[in-house]
């Protein structure tokens, strides 16, 4: 946690929205556009899905990312693996970072797709913007498009845990 400070991420917490709050989508928004202006600013990150998957789908992405109008630099990352994948998260994190270290290699494999200028179009429409963007790095990474997301996710690990609270589930927020 200390060194992800460090670093400078912005800590996403679906379930407590504060109205004095800029919210997510603001700091990523400002930290961006800072990025774009000063070639001395941070660069950022952002992970648009905001989940991961097995590594052969492509869920849809969260529009924050878009929000700043300036181009990005699409990245898709991949992990192969023999027993186990650091992209699993349906099982706790102290099993999960455990059953990592038992790997004693863990690879990753990244492809770095060309800079990505919006059009005007998209720069007035973050959804659109968000979706070419998608669309490329499915076709580049041979990925398949789904429509599954964060709320369908969670019924899945509820079912899992033997949780059958399912409308609590469904009603957490999902931005």
């Amino acid at each position: 946690m200390f060194h992800s400070k460090c670093l400078g991420c912005v800590y996403v917490q679906r379930e407590s929205k504060s109205s004095d709050f800029k919210g997510v989508s603001g700091v990523v928004t400002e930290r961006v556009q800072e990025a774009h202006r000063n070639e001395h600013a941070p660069m950022m990150m952002l992970f648009p899905e905001g989940t991961t998957t097995n590594g052969n789908f492509l869920l849809p992405f969260k529009t924050g990312a878009f929000l700043s109008k300036v181009p990005v630099l699409p990245v898709i990352l991949r992990y192969p693996y023999q027993r186990f994948s650091p992209a699993w998260d349906s099982i706790s994190g102290l099993r999960h970072v455990i059953l990592l270290l038992c790997q004693f290699v863990n690879y990753i494999e990244v492809t770095r797709l060309p800079v990505y200028y919006p059009s005007q179009q998209e720069k007035e429409d973050p959804k659109l913007y968000a979706n070419n963007i998608r669309k490329l790095m499915a076709s580049e990474g041979n990925l398949l498009l789904s429509d599954i997301g964060l709320a369908e996710k969670r019924i899945y690990h509820a079912a899992l845990n033997g949780n059958n609270s399912l409308p609590n589930v469904l009603h957490q927020k999902d931005d």
